[in-house]
C-alpha cells in the first residue's frame, strides 16, 4: 500500500518517532525494506533518488519501488531524494511517487526560495508531498568520504520564513549531521534544532543518521524530527554480508546466493532502525499514530 500525504509526518512529530526513509539501489535492496516494514508492522519511505538512478536507471528504479509499495500490506511510501532537476522530480511526480525532496541547498537564499516554490507547487499539483533543504548537509550521498560538519547551519528565523514563502511540507535541517559514517562520533547541535522546532511549522527532517549515537538520535526525535534518511548504515550491511558470502559462493559462481545474504543483512540492518525511531510503539496495529492511505496511481510502464 503506497502511503501518501503528511498525515504521517505530523503524528510522528507529535507523538515523539520518526518515519524511517532507507536509500535503495537495486532490487535486493527494495525487497530487503519492504520485508522489515512487513514485519515490523511499521511506515517506511523507499528512497529512489537522484544519485541512485545513476546505477538503475530511472524508468527501472522508479518502477520497482513503485511496485513493491503498491504490492504490500505495509504502508510504504517512494521518495524522490535530493532532486536539483525539475523535469526529473516531473517525471517521478508523473509515475506515482508520494513525495518528492528538492534540494536548493547548492543556491543563496532567494534563488532557493524561488526554486523549491516553484518545485512545490508542481508537486502539490501532483497530489505529493514535498522536503526541501535549508543550510547545507555535507558529504557524499552514495559513498562515506569523513565528512566534516557543515559551516552553514540552519538558521531558526530564515527556516519559518524559508517555509512560509516555499510552502514545502517538512524541512530538511543541518545541524552538525552529515552524509555517511565519519572516524569520529556526529555530535548535533541540539539546541538550534530545539530552536527551529519551535519557529518552524512543518516537520523537521535528519540526514545522515547512519552511525549516530543513541542519545543523538532520540534528543533529535524530542526536538520534532519527524522524517530521518539511512543509507550508508545499509550500505555498509550489504557489502559485510556479500563479503562474508562472496569465498563460498565464487566455486560454484553462486551469485544468487550473494545477493541474498545481503538482502537479509539489510533486512535486518532496516528493522533495527525501524525500532530504534519509533521507541514508544509496538506496532501499526496497536497504535493510532499514524494514518496510512491507499494512492491510486501506479507506476507507469
Amino acid at each position: 500500500m503506497l502511503l501518501a500525504g503528511t498525515e504521517t509526518l505530523h503524528s510522528a512529530a507529535k507523538h515523539g518517532w520518526a518515519l524511517p526513509a532507507f536509500a535503495v539501489y537495486n532490487l535486493e535492496m527494495v525487497q530487503a525494506i519492504v520485508a522489515a516494514a512487513e514485519e515490523a508492522d511499521r511506515p517506511v519511505l523507499l528512497l529512489a533518488g537522484s544519485s541512485h538512478f545513476h546505477h538503475a536507471g530511472q524508468t527501472a528504479l522508479m518502477n520497482m519501488a513503485l511496485t513493491a509499495a503498491h504490492s504490500t500490506s505495509a504502508p510504504i511510501g517512494v521518495h524522490l531524494d535530493h532532486c536539483r532537476d525539475l523535469p526529473e522530480m516531473q517525471r517521478c511526480l508523473d509515475a506515482g511517487y508520494s513525495s518528492v525532496m528538492i534540494d536548493g541547498s547548492h543556491l543563496s537564499f532567494e534563488d532557493n526560495v524561488r526554486f523549491t516554490h516553484e518545485a512545490a507547487t508542481l508537486a502539490h499539483r501532483a497530489g505529493a508531498w514535498i522536503e526541501a533543504e535549508l543550510g547545507a548537509v555535507p558529504g557524499d550521498e552514495d559513498v562515506s568520504t569523513n565528512a566534516l560538519p557543515s559551516q552553514t547551519m540552519t538558521d531558526p528565523l530564515q527556516a519559518r520564513d524559508f517555509v512560509e514563502r516555499t510552502g514545502i511540507d517538512a524541512l530538511a535541517v543541518a545541524v552538525g549531521n552529515v552524509h555517511g559514517f565519519t572516524a569520529n562520533p556526529v555530535t548535533l547541535d541540539l539546541e538550534r534544532l530545539n530552536a527551529i522546532a519551535a519557529q518552524c511549522p512543518v516537520p523537521l527532517v535528519l540526514h545522515g543518521a547512519s552511525g549516530l549515537p543513541t542519545e543523538q538520535l532520540r534528543g533529535a526525535l524530542s526536538c520534532g524530527v519527524a522524517k530521518v534518511n539511512v543509507n550508508a548504515e545499509l550500505r555498509r550491511a550489504y557489502l559485510a554480508a556479500v563479503e562474508r558470502s562472496l569465498p563460498k559462493a565464487m566455486p560454484n559462481a553462486d551469485a544468487v546466493a550473494v545477493w541474498r545474504e545481503g538482502r537479509a543483512a539489510v533486512t535486518v540492518a532496516a528493522l533495527r532502525i525501524i525500532r530504534s525511531l519509533a521507541p514508544n510503539c509496538e506496532s501499526r496495529s496497536t497504535t493510532q499514530h499514524f494514518t496510512v492511505q491507499a494512492h491510486s496511481r501506479k507506476a507507469r510502464p
